[in-house]
């Protein structure tokens, strides 16, 4: 045995232990064949103190001399060494093998394991955000507050999967008819014979003179009433009390028949081809030959009548101002009735003109000939059938003018306001006349009066004129872009049909300076090209209509909404949304895997579903708030990678927390991954706490009785012997250090979240923020200062003239985690698993990376 002197092994050296195998006692000036020797001095009595053991350095290198001390006890004598391990050729080349099988092993999990995550997270995602579109959907149609009360219609979401994108909404293309105004028509005024009734007054049902003139019967007035009454597609039917009911498709139609009738020229019947009607006691009968239908195109509607009585044929028309008195006979004087309809028109009134004609019955032969045959082709038919048309709708005699009255809804001037706060643009794309549209415009707040406002038209009826006008109208524009002043366009059907054929670039950069716009006399193919413009510009769009010409401009928009009003269900129909009115988330095992992605992530996106980030009345104080949702803001890369970035940290101090305290445990990995388990719930747990912002009873249920039902569940599969999780949670729970890990793993995960959280709400709070504090508070924000909206580009095939839009964004995020740190580590000497961190350095690198970002 070895005794210590001086703290050093020493051994009395005998011969035959100065070599044995590959270990020797080197002495002074010895060779050094071997590969391991003991270093150390002895004295001439042969005590040798033992200082230390190294590899042999070859002999073309110097030994050198340990300073270390042995105190174990060691023995010397007698001992063979340690021998040397005895490989065949073979066994080195599978080491070999297996080293290079081993290296392909870890690339072929890290790709398929990547692409396998890849996928599953994609497939996982759709579940996830198809329940929450769903339940937004949902959300609409039980919002009672979207109820129109008259009509007792609910809002009704058709398309689930686009609910996001109300938020994001910049440009809102809007039908006037029933969107703006309530599509209830009241007939008002009228003009005829050139003679203003309903002026002093402002109905003209009770004008004396209208009344006289009914009395006296005189021919001009008795037209006028006979082409209201008869021009129609109107249905009479009668109630079980008697009285005559009208059903309409056109609201202007049943006004027409309604005021007529209080005027005495009652319809009372359509019969097939037969029409009744009673004037003062007497019974006029017409069978109706042709009906000329309107169109959007013709702007007019026409029928062709014959007189029971006497024989007669005539030719009933109405239709818009430029639809009638261009086709007038040659010899009647048009001018009041021109400075009628502008007279209406600025009074906001929507304005008809009547107009017959006698028709000769060889002249109806021939042409009704030419009808059915244009109306029996297949090639062409709308175009054949308007041409044939214009060969009977010309020398007509106008009778008169009519006005009539569509009140705006309630609640439309305030709504219009307050979405022009948050940012959002506002066309109007009417049938109506130019005056009639731009006097609904300034009643609803759509544009402002002048000198806050400023309106610039576009007009012409050749290229030449439409270029000039629009050449002017763009140089204000860019004038004017700086100053704070509301600048509005407004264009009719001709002379937008000339810019978006020969100047759509031109046009283009109008549409991106101009914030508002008035499209007067348009077609529904024109309400199409004007939100697939806005949409080649890359804004968000929605359309709003009420009618069947509204349709293609609803199906095109990026969201289409309609309302089910009196002009059927078509809108409604082919709409996204419908409404009454404008108002208003194998180590485990299967059980455990299924339930994570099915039921235990599922809860918490409830609560995000009801979850307000900030309350109705505070969004409505301040609307412009909402610019965050429209450039982008609040979801986007960046905030993507934040999310990702947390959900990396949470997974590594889950794991790095786990393993670290049950694999030295030499727990079962059914264990270990069942810890983990339960760390990422409770994580999710506090997560979706700190991320709600509108408690409710509701929310609370679904945070906290998540992470019951996850013990219930576990616990209830625990039992079963066949689960594959038998008393695996029993044995977890019952262990405090089960519990003291989740409190750990809650620590390290949320600690740097919270300390972020109030870092950047007391340092660095958004807008958003701003508004939060204040409603926890309860105190009022006087002002949020300005939030500006983000610039846009002009697409790359529709260039602008000579502006140039930036289109480049400067996104304002929040990510929860900024950039993830640096995982990787050098394998030096010093630090061999540095990569495995502590959860307190995690912490100390997160919160930096956070604060230098």
């Amino acid at each position: 045995m070895v005794e210590p002197a001086n703290e050093k092994s020493q051994h009395k050296i005998q011969s035959q232990d100065i070599r044995v195998g590959n270990i020797v006692w080197l002495r002074e000036n010895d060779e050094v064949p071997c590969d391991l020797v003991l270093i150390g001095t002895s004295d001439p009595q042969g005590v040798c103190y033992v200082e230390g053991v190294i590899e042999c350095p070859g002999p073309d290198k110097d030994i050198r001399r340990f300073d270390g001390n042995l105190r174990n006890e060691t023995k010397l004598g007698m001992t063979r060494g340690i021998p040397e391990p005895k490989l065949t050729a073979v066994d080195a080349m599978i080491d070999k093998l297996t080293g290079a099988i081993f290296v392909f092993q870890i690339v072929v999990v890290i790709v398929l394991g990547t692409a396998g995550n890849v996928w599953k997270d994609t497939e996982a995602r759709k579940v996830s955000l198809d329940l929450v579109k769903s339940l937004y959907a949902k959300f609409i149609d039980w919002d009672y507050e979207m109820i129109d009360p008259e009509t007792d219609t609910p809002s009704h979401a058709t398309n689930t999967a686009i609910s996001e994108d109300l938020a994001q909404v910049e440009y809102i293309l809007t039908d006037k008819t029933g969107t703006l105004t309530e599509n209830r028509m009241i007939f008002r005024r009228c003009c005829i014979g050139g003679i203003f009734y309903g002026n002093e007054t402002g109905d003209a049902l009770k004008d004396v003179g209208l009344l006289n003139a009914i009395t006296s019967g005189s021919p001009d007035v008795i037209r006028f009433l006979t082409v209201m009454a008869v021009c129609n597609t109107v249905i009479p039917a009668k109630s079980k009390a008697g009285a005559i009911l009208y059903k309409a498709q056109s609201q202007d139609e049943e006004a027409l028949v309604h005021a007529a009738a209080q005027l005495h020229m009652v319809l009372v019947n359509k019969n097939a081809s037969i029409l009744e009607i009673k004037f003062n006691g007497s019974v006029l009968q017409y069978e109706i030959l042709e009906t000329l239908e309107f169109t959007s195109d013709r702007k007019r509607m026409s029928v062709v009548v014959k007189d029971c009585h006497s024989g007669n044929i005539s030719l009933l028309s109405k239709g818009a101002d430029e639809a009638i008195l261009p086709y007038a006979h040659a010899g009647q004087q048009t001018r009041t009735f021109v400075e009628a309809v502008e007279q209406y028109s600025q009074l906001g009134l929507r304005t008809l003109c009547l107009a017959w004609r006698e028709v000769e019955e060889d002249e109806y032969q021939e042409w009704s000939l030419m009808f059915k045959e244009a109306s029996s082709t297949l090639i062409d038919r709308e175009w054949r059938i308007a041409e044939v048309c214009q060969r009977l709708e010309h020398d007509l005699k106008v009778l008169g003018v009519t006005a009539i009255e569509d009140r705006l809804q309630d609640g439309v001037p305030e709504t219009i306001e307050t979405l022009r706060k948050a940012g959002i643009n506002f066309w109007m794309l009417t049938g109506d006349k130019q005056n009639t549209a731009i006097q609904i415009a300034l009643s609803c707040n759509f544009i402002s009066p002048e000198p806050k406002g400023q309106l610039l038209s576009i007009d012409g009826k050749t290229e030449d004129e439409v270029c000039r006008s629009l050449e002017r109208v763009l140089l204000t524009m860019r004038i004017t872009t700086s100053e704070p002043k509301d600048v509005a366009f407004v264009v009719d059907g001709w002379a937008l049909e000339i810019a978006l054929k020969h100047y759509r670039k031109a046009f283009t950069e109008l549409a991106i300076l101009s914030r508002t716009a008035i499209c007067c006399r348009v077609t529904p193919s024109q309400k199409a090209q004007l939100v697939e413009l806005l949409k080649s510009c890359d804004y968000r769009t929605l359309a709003i209509g009420d009618g069947g010409n509204d349709v293609r401009m609803i199906q095109k928009a990026d969201i289409g909404v309609g309302i089910s009003g009196r002009e059927g269900l078509q809108a409604a129909r082919a709409a996204d949304y419908s409404i009454g009115s404008l108002s208003g988330t194998s180590l485990f095992n299967s059980v455990s895997l299924m339930a994570y992605n099915v039921f235990y992530t599922s809860i918490p996106v409830l609560v995000s579903t009801i979850d307000k980030d900030l309350s109705e009345g505070t969004v409505m104080q301040h609307p412009q708030i909402l610019f965050y949702c429209q450039a982008g803001r609040l979801l986007n890369p960046s905030t993507f990678a934040g999310w990702f970035g947390r959900s990396l940290f949470h997974a590594i101090v889950a794991f790095v927390i786990s393993i670290h305290v049950y694999a030295y445990e030499k727990s079962e990995m059914e264990e270990v991954s069942m810890v983990a388990l339960s760390g990422c719930i409770w994580l999710q747990a506090f997560v979706v706490a700190l991320e709600t912002n509108s408690f409710t009873v509701f929310q609370h249920l679904a945070i906290w009785g998540n992470l019951v039902a996850f013990y219930i569940i576990n616990w209830i599969f625990s039992a079963i012997p066949s689960s594959g999780m038998y008393t695996i949670m029993f044995r977890l729970c019952s262990q405090p250090s089960y519990w003291i890990t989740m409190f750990l793993i809650v620590a390290a995960g949320m600690g740097p979240i919270v300390a972020l959280k109030y870092f950047r709400y007391t340092y660095r709070a958004s807008k958003i923020n701003i508004l939060q504090q204040a409603e926890r508070m309860g105190g009022p924000i006087l002002s949020l200062g300005t939030i500006e909206p983000q610039p846009r580009a002009i697409e790359k095939d529709v260039a602008p003239l000579s502006i140039t839009q930036p289109r480049s964004r400067s996104p304002v995020y929040e990510p929860l985690l900024s950039d993830s740190p640096n995982t990787r580590r050098s394998f030096g000497s010093g630090t061999p698993f540095d990569f495995f961190q502590s959860p307190s350095r995690l912490s100390s690198i997160y919160s930096r990376n956070c604060k230098d970002n």
